[in-house]
């Protein structure tokens, strides 16, 4: 009798642990749009938007799409560590890549090595990211355009040499004004968007990732990128259907002569998804998860993240801790006052070059 009362107490226990795991999980998880409630509203969607809204329209969507794809991006920035790798340059680099099983947008970002960097040194704010993107598209894209129109109004958000800022409707562009080269604006959150509205939800700030640019009064400095053709410029933003368009035939052979599943319009591809588990109960309904191929274990084994799966690494835990998120866009706040310019811990300043207006004028 005392065994069979002792067994009920820990059943009771376990179901009432279990009550609140799932209640906490409904609290920090990003719903999908036919879901409701809860999700992210949009103070912290526009802290999470915050360091990237303002890039050039095909580089955004490129970092949105692979931010889905959290596993890859690690791979493909521990890749470009390897000193042979960082040294391909133009069709060396695409026929490399080629080869690779990662999704068409993350190898798309290896041109970018400051980005990349920034991605994989940041895992928890491009988990969030790419949930978010996956979890409600349209709100995450206006959230994009209700920062600029937030920058705009701020006097900050205008056409310079480096970048061609225009109005189509009620959305604002931005396009490089060169088929060679495309520049990055680098910048502090807390001065371009103007006063920032959600004292609760300061901006994410990665001061660290951006060699020898230098940022001005006004908080904005600027690192170029030659263009490569096949990895550039095949999305392409409907603002007004909330969507990116890709072109079909480029996707493809980006992604090894496989075709895009949502054909001219961009879809998450669960096969990239690489094992990591999908924190939202909704889109996890859309996406059920899947192990690790073989394949990408074994290309895992060669980084220093070791051969690990999503589950069982450390690096990929940190989604959905709230107070953790909020303490780092506070300590980047709190950096940015005594911070001249942005230091050089992020990789691959060999393609980057501050351009004239690197002043922070624009």
């Amino acid at each position: 009798m005392k065994v069979k009362l002792i067994e009920t107490i820990a059943a009771a226990l376990l179901v009432g642990c279990f009550a609140a795991s799932v209640a906490h999980a409904q609290v920090t998880a990003i719903p999908s749009p036919a879901q409701p409630a809860p999700q992210f509203t949009p103070a912290q969607l526009d802290q999470i938007l915050a360091p990237i809204a303002l890039y050039p329209d095909p580089l955004l969507a490129q970092i949105l799409m692979a931010a889905t794809y959290p596993l890859e991006v690690v791979q493909a920035d521990r890749w470009l560590q390897d000193p042979n790798n960082a040294a391909l340059k133009g069709d060396q680099l695409t026929a490399a890549l080629e080869q690779k099983p990662w999704d068409p947008s993350v190898k798309s970002i290896v041109p970018f090595p400051q980005i990349l960097r920034m991605l994989d040194g940041n895992l928890d704010w491009t988990e969030r990211l790419g949930e978010a993107f996956l979890a409600n598209q349209s709100a995450t894209m206006d959230s994009v355009q209700r920062l600029r129109q937030r920058a705009q109004a701020a006097g900050k958000l205008q056409s310079t040499p480096q970048e061609t800022v225009a109005t189509q409707g009620q959305f604002i562009t931005i396009e490089p004004p060169s088929p060679q080269i495309v520049y990055i604006p680098v910048y502090d959150p807390a001065v371009v968007y103007g006063p920032w509205p959600y004292p609760a939800f300061w901006p994410y700030y990665f001061p660290g990732f951006f060699d020898g640019v230098i940022i001005g009064d006004l908080g904005f400095g600027w690192f170029g990128v030659s263009i490569i053709g096949p990895l550039w410029g095949w999305d392409h933003w409907d603002w007004g259907r909330h969507r990116i368009d890709i072109d079909r035939d480029r996707f493809t052979a980006l992604n090894r002569n496989r075709a895009p599943v949502g054909g001219n319009i961009w879809q998450h591809d669960q096969s990239h998804r690489s094992g990591v588990p999908y924190r939202d109960p909704a889109t996890r309904g859309r996406f059920p998860d899947g192990l690790a191929s073989p394949e990408v274990q074994r290309g895992l084994r060669g980084y220093p993240s070791g051969g690990q799966s999503r589950a069982a690494s450390p690096a990929f835990e940190s989604y959905g801790r709230g107070e953790d998120v909020r303490a780092q866009a506070e300590r980047g706040h709190s950096s940015r006052m005594s911070m001249p310019s942005f230091s050089s811990s992020g990789g691959g300043s060999e393609r980057s070059a501050p351009s004239s207006g690197s002043r922070g004028h624009r």
